[in-house]
């Protein structure tokens, strides 16, 4: 019985002690210092720390931008001169093809006109063998068509002297 009575002596006691209205003064002395210290410590310490830390990164974000929008100029500068140099290259190209079919054209005209040139004197050359030909064969058909004659003449039974058959051929020869 004595665990009983010491049990209910527990019970009807003040229970927590932060609830016990006797001790809340000294409580809240303390909870006052408490809060104080804090303060101090937070104002004077750690808020300026996390406030160097925030306003080193904002300076660190803050650059890194600054040099992202330098960097992204200096690429459309480079995407420029690039864009720049690829028309001028294509302009260059165009001459230079310009100027080698120009020069091609100009040799090109240069070996025709040789072989025009060649050509014409193989012509010449061919029509004066030509008229070689011509001359050498009618001298050729006089002189077949004067044995001819003769022996035409010889055939009938005339006889023919040799003035007088060139005569007949080469009036016959001229129309």
């Amino acid at each position: 019985m004595a665990t009983d009575t010491q049990s209910a002596a527990e019970a009807s006691g003040p229970g927590m002690p932060q609830l016990d209205f006797s001790t809340w003064g000294n409580q809240i002395f303390w909870l006052v210092i408490t809060l104080v210290v804090i303060y101090l410590i937070l104002s004077r310490v750690a808020l300026p720390r996390i406030a160097s830390v925030l306003a080193e990164r904002q300076g660190t974000i803050t650059n890194d931008i600054a040099a992202a929008e330098d960097l992204k100029a200096k690429a459309q500068e480079a995407e420029a001169a690039y864009d720049k140099a690829l028309i001028d290259a294509r302009a260059e190209a165009g001459r230079i093809v310009a100027e080698t079919k120009a020069g091609i054209q100009a040799d090109l005209d240069k070996a025709i006109a040789t072989a025009d040139t060649k050509i014409a004197a193989k012509a010449a050359e061919g029509e004066k063998v030509i008229a070689e030909i011509r001359a050498g064969a009618l001298d050729n058909v006089k002189v077949v068509a004067k044995d001819t004659a003769k022996e035409i003449v010889a055939a009938m039974g005339g006889k023919a002297d040799a003035k007088s058959i060139t005569a007949a051929v080469t009036a016959r020869m001229k129309g």
